[in-house]
């Protein structure tokens, strides 16, 4: 495959991004993305640019890794995305969600699952102490990367609310954004459908 060319995509890709700290199966900073085989069989030739890929047997997922700032698929490419957990670890949040619907057909959709805020603002209040300073010092006395945890109270703590990643989101491209709350708005999950 040439500089610059896309991969061919199968039918789906699930895309997941890692933090920093390298928690989970991928390095540090790294993206993978589980795809079902190409269709008809075969799938050898080169990886994706940016990234490695493994055929897997049918009816399994096979490995696609690539950059969430530039995707190794063509243009219009899925039915959906979506991002778990993962869109607060990238340099640009805005980049990744304009790459993402650049990678979605017209009308397709966006589900973002985040930590956000809590709507009731005594008990963020607690919960943004728990992340800053009693995670952190459970994790400096307990795990073996203590580090990792610093950052994500610092992710969570920084990340903006839900209006304000729906503000982000619609400013890229994306349409009817809305979003749920989850355990008081600890998590909040931001739907969208491209234009």
């Amino acid at each position: 495959m040439g500089a610059g060319e896309k991969a061919e995509p199968p039918s789906r890709v699930i895309l997941r991004r890692e933090t920093r700290a390298g928690l989970g199966g991928f390095p540090a900073g790294g993206w993978g993305g589980f795809a079902p085989p190409p269709r008809g069989g075969g799938g050898g030739g080169p990886p994706p640019q940016g990234g490695a890929s493994r055929v897997a047997p049918p009816g399994q997922l096979g490995f696609v890794a690539g950059d969430a700032l530039r995707l190794p698929f063509r243009d219009a490419a899925f039915d959906a995305v979506t991002i778990s957990f993962g869109l607060r670890n990238v340099a640009g949040p805005g980049a990744a969600l304009a790459e993402m619907r650049r990678v979605t057909r017209p009308g397709g959709r966006l589900v973002v699952c985040e930590f956000s805020t809590i709507t009731i603002a005594p008990a963020d209040m607690l919960y943004r102490r728990y992340l800053i300073h009693v995670l952190p010092a459970i994790a400096r006395r307990t795990a073996r990367n203590p580090e990792a945890y610093e950052y994500l109270a610092e992710s969570i703590t920084d990340w903006p609310a839900q209006r304000e990643l729906a503000g982000i989101i619609e400013a890229v491209g994306w349409s009817a954004v809305r979003w749920r709350d989850l355990s008081m708005g600890a998590v909040a999950v931001h739907v969208a459908r491209n234009r």
